[in-house]
């Protein structure tokens, strides 16, 4: 006995292709398109290129052997990306509606998947905004010399560095004291961080100007926002290379202990990390490939956009653990000299002796 779910309409909510062709043709002048294939292109791989790329692969890649985390990650891109982002593509691109129309035409029980992608994307949309806007803040303060992360502030007496940025970091207490003002424990607010707030407006009216008018807009930005990220970590990846031991972070990263390959939490979060960086049911790419002609191949682009993120994953870990390798390399460095201090310290020679 065969299960058939009945999906009555359905040949009236998803046109033929001879009936698409005709709607193109009518709408050619109402409905929005890319102006060319490069914007679409670029905005699709600023849609999946992002944090998940440049710092939550490194981390896996830390967690779970270096290097070995890249063979499942690099399997299940094929066999689990390429096709899911084909879907995305396929079925945008076939019924030219949007993450949240596109479930209901296949079959109206479907609606709440497109519902769930909405919710997800404004969950994210949330978040990636706090993140803009703390990059703004420090943006905005990179204009002072000298940094004000670079040395420890003076104390109120003026007589002396702040004890407990003395103890830890100049980056880590602008971080925590100046930027987010974090407070000793829970039940103090610390009140509102107005500095914070000026920066998270920022950020929203910048995404604000950049969706204004739909892909006419957006397709414009994408020139500047998805090719930016692959100048910056060039530059990076330059001034990475400088540094005493950056090269044994890279070492690290291509040296796999193959024994991680035998746990089943290395496949899961390597599955999870092609989910996360492909931004795949987040609705994003449907409605992007809802733009396209029916006659696009999407199959190619699919193909083309995971092997960008693929190498982007790889790209961005590669300059990530150039720092890694400097800041280990740093500590050692400063660890061992403050011990041959402290033993010279312990055995100072008798007075009067030469």
């Amino acid at each position: 006995m065969k299960f058939k779910l009945p999906n009555p309409g359905l040949e009236d909510r998803i046109l033929s292709y001879e009936q698409l062709d005709s709607l193109e043709e009518k709408e050619a002048g109402d409905r929005p398109k890319w102006d060319n294939k490069t914007q679409y292109m670029l905005t699709c791989v600023g849609f999946c290129v992002g944090l998940g790329n440049v710092w939550r692969f490194p981390y896996l890649c830390q967690s779970h052997g270096g290097g070995a985390f890249m063979i499942p990650f690099l399997i299940l891109l094929v066999l689990e990306g390429i096709p899911l982002l084909h879907l995305e593509f396929a079925i945008g691109q076939r019924i030219r509606r949007g993450g949240l129309g596109v479930w209901g035409a296949i079959h109206p029980y479907l609606t709440g998947i497109g519902i769930a992608s909405m919710c997800v994307s404004l969950t994210i949309s949330l978040y990636y905004n706090t993140i803009i806007a703390w990059i703004l803040w420090y943006f905005f303060n990179s204009f002072q010399d000298p940094l004000p992360w670079s040395q420890c502030p003076m104390n109120a007496n003026l007589t002396g560095i702040v004890s407990e940025c003395e103890r830890s970091s100049p980056v880590d207490y602008f971080w925590y004291r100046e930027t987010l003002n974090t407070t000793p424990n829970i039940e103090d607010d610390g009140g509102l961080q107005w500095w914070i707030l000026l920066c998270h407006i920022c950020a929203w009216s910048v995404l604000y100007i950049c969706i204004i008018r739909g892909i006419e807009t957006t397709g414009k930005a994408v020139y500047v926002t998805s090719t930016l990220p692959y100048v910056v970590l060039t530059i990076f990846l330059i001034r990475g290379l400088t540094l005493k031991g950056s090269l044994n972070g890279v070492k690290f990263l291509f040296t796999p202990d193959l024994a991680e390959l035998a746990k089943p939490s290395t496949w899961l979060d390597a599955g999870a990390q092609v989910f996360y960086s492909f931004s795949l049911a987040f609705g994003g790419l449907i409605s992007f490939s809802s733009y396209n002609s029916v006659h696009n191949n999407c199959e190619q682009d699919a193909v083309i956009i995971s092997i960008i993120n693929g190498f982007t994953s790889v790209y961005a870990a590669t300059v990530i653990y150039t720092i890694i390798g400097f800041r280990a390399t740093e500590r050692f460095d400063n660890c061992l000299s403050g011990n041959i201090l402290a033993l010279m310290n312990m055995f100072e020679l008798p007075e009067g002796y030469h």
